[in-house]
């Protein structure tokens, strides 16, 4: 996978941990904390229950904030950590005592219950599942109904004898109502904000999808890391090119649907063997593949590899692969004209490689002296030995590994 666009996509571990922390974990947490300040006043902050409340909810969105974990049970049990974090410093605390005040109990029914919501929604049940993340926000903004509700009961409690004496004052209903259609508006809106970021989350896979048709995988790991890697510039590059040998005669005998069916083999094939190397840039065209390396040793080792694979698939036609490999400067970067750009390897480094992959037999890997000199690794090569090519008025050592 793109790690880098895939961290853009699902967002960085601070970025997740902070919206889990305040746009979940922390609310009762925060809701609570207030509750005790105004009820008890400022004494309250130096008692463990502040700091205990904000231990909790610290470690349940960290839990939650985990991209590896996203199932029903991940985000039922994780929802719960707060509450029992803080059941557990309190307990020790207070004792058996810590179960008579309502807000504590109040933490456990809470979590409970948007632990429910989500993990229904991790389940991923259409419009049931809009409809729970509608009632979770519900939910959510009913916690400072109840705390205002029990704030009342220690401080009025003359209205608060029963249910009807409560609602019977007009500010109450007012309250009840705002919260209910407050949490009803963030619930919708939430909802359009998880469509619309849905549809971004698409768009943004489409997009790599096209773009790692174009650039590679590789190259649009680094592109995204940094934009300025496109640039034309002057670099020393490893080239590499294969050819099927005898490919041409054995198409022009076999149907089109055949022809392709092989291709594509063969391109799979290429591909898994590259991804275990960390190339610059690869090409495929028809039987040809192009790959270009900042290092010898890399070259080396997936020429070898690519020789191994692509010779067994090909064996059974009786087809194989000639593959050279080639050192030295290159011109890399964007090319084209204002509309149409692509990203390619221009040079004399690359003609060459050319050259010395045309020489190669089926199963041989021709290098040239600069790769040989530049390998750290300890090679095998055979003899050194001159070949003729197009272009050059003098002979190239090579040497077949």
């Amino acid at each position: 996978m793109n790690t880098s666009l895939e961290v853009r996509i699902a967002g960085k571990p601070s970025t997740r941990f902070w919206l889990e922390l305040f746009g979940n974990s922390a609310q009762f947490s925060i809701a609570n904390i207030l509750f005790e300040l105004f009820h008890e006043g400022v004494e309250v902050m130096i008692h463990p229950d502040v700091y205990a409340l904000v231990g909790a909810s610290v470690a349940q969105a960290y839990f939650l904030s985990k991209p590896s974990f996203g199932s029903p049970l991940h985000r039922l049990v994780g929802n719960l950590i707060g509450p029992l974090i803080y059941t557990l410093v309190e307990v020790l605390v207070e004792g058996s005592s810590f179960f008579s005040s309502p807000n504590h109990i109040a933490y456990w029914v809470f979590a409970l219950l948007i632990g429910l919501c989500q993990a229904y929604r991790a389940l991923g049940h259409g419009l049931f599942g809009e409809i729970v993340l509608v009632l979770e926000n519900m939910i959510r903004t009913s916690i400072l109904f109840f705390m205002y509700a029990l704030f009342e009961i220690y401080a009025n409690s003359q209205q608060t004898t029963s249910l009807q004496t409560f609602f019977d004052d007009r500010s109450h209903r007012f309250i009840a109502t705002a919260v209910l259609l407050l949490g009803l508006g963030l619930g919708l809106a939430n909802l359009t904000s998880e469509r619309y970021l849905d549809l971004l989350r698409q768009t943004s896979v489409q997009l790599r999808t096209f773009s790692e048709w174009l650039l590679g995988r590789h190259l649009l790991a680094r592109v995204i890391a940094d934009p300025t890697a496109l640039k034309l510039m002057r670099t020393q590059r490893v080239v590499l090119f294969m050819d099927i040998r005898k490919f041409t005669a054995w198409s022009e005998a076999q149907s089109p649907e055949a022809v392709v069916s092989l291709l594509s083999q063969y391109y799979q094939v290429a591909e898994a063997v590259l991804n275990q190397f960390p190339i610059i840039k690869s090409k495929l065209s028809a039987d040809e593949v192009l790959v270009v390396f900042s290092s010898a040793d890399d070259a080396l080792a997936a020429a070898a590899k690519l020789r191994e694979q692509i010779c067994g698939l090909l064996a059974p036609m009786q087809l194989g692969v000639g593959i050279g490999v080639h050192a030295g400067p290159v011109v890399e970067g964007l090319l084209g004209s204002g509309d149409v750009k692509f990203y390619d390897v221009i040079g004399d480094t690359v003609n060459t490689a050319k050259r010395i992959e045309s020489q190669a037999r089926a199963g041989e890997v021709l290098i040239s002296q600069t790769v040989h000199d530049l390998a750290l690794a300890p090679l095998q090569p055979g003899a050194a030995q001159e070949i003729s090519v197009k272009g050059k008025t003098e002979p190239l050592t090579v040497y077949a590994i």
